[in-house]
């Protein structure tokens, strides 16, 4: 993938139609191919090995992901549309019917879940250009989502720095720095970030 090109992430949507046959020769390779992320990383993938995996010819896999670099892309696409659909639409205290400050940390634990399940992937699309994470639109659906609830949760504060500042400890580069430099396993990192969340509450009493 051409350094610097912004990739094309699906936000809040199915994918497009497809033909039933292409829709599951789709699936059968982003299922090998999370197969062989999760037992030998993503050094270890290549393109002849997903199409064994998958069961399908490498020239279907060539044509429906382009490259190596597209075929990632697609894993961390797949995963992203899944967690959208689970904070704007999924049950509550994630998704719609519970109080801002209860969305706010079930967010926030829940895309420490995200990006501890796609570090590796999320560091190498994060890397594209300097502002590549700023740029591919799950950070823009974050930050308003979390603006949004921030604003609700405490009127008048300035929402839009606050929902960044949340968002800035869970850059997948700094996220694995602490998994594996630090040794700070999920569950410190979820304090750590609920402590921040704790400022947002005047009363420090909602949980």
């Amino acid at each position: 993938m051409k350094q610097g090109a912004r990739r094309e992430l699906p936000v809040v949507g199915r994918p497009p139609a497809e033909r039933a046959d292409a829709a599951q020769n789709r699936r059968k390779i982003l299922e090998a191919a999370s197969r062989i992320v999760a037992a030998r990383g993503v050094e270890s993938l290549s393109m002849d090995e997903v199409a064994r995996e998958a069961g399908v010819g490498v020239g279907t896999v060539y044509r429906r992901f382009g490259d190596r670099a597209g075929l990632l892309y697609a894993l961390i696409d797949d995963r992203e549309r899944e967690f959208q659909e689970t904070f704007l639409h999924g049950d509550p205290p994630l998704g719609p019917g519970a109080e801002p400050l209860r969305r706010i940390r079930a967010f926030i634990d829940a895309l420490v879940d995200r990006t501890e399940a796609q570090s590796t992937l999320l560091v190498m699309a994060e890397m594209d250009s300097p502002d590549a994470r700023f740029a591919d639109g799950a950070y823009a659906v974050y930050h308003t989502h979390l603006a949004t609830l921030i604003s609700q949760a405490r009127p008048g504060t300035d929402a839009h720095y606050l929902a960044d500042a949340l968002l800035a400890p869970l850059a997948a580069n700094l996220f694995r720095y602490q998994r594996r430099a630090r040794g700070m396993d999920v569950d410190r990192i979820k304090t750590g970030l609920d402590d921040l969340i704790t400022g947002l509450d005047t009363d420090h009493s909602a949980r």
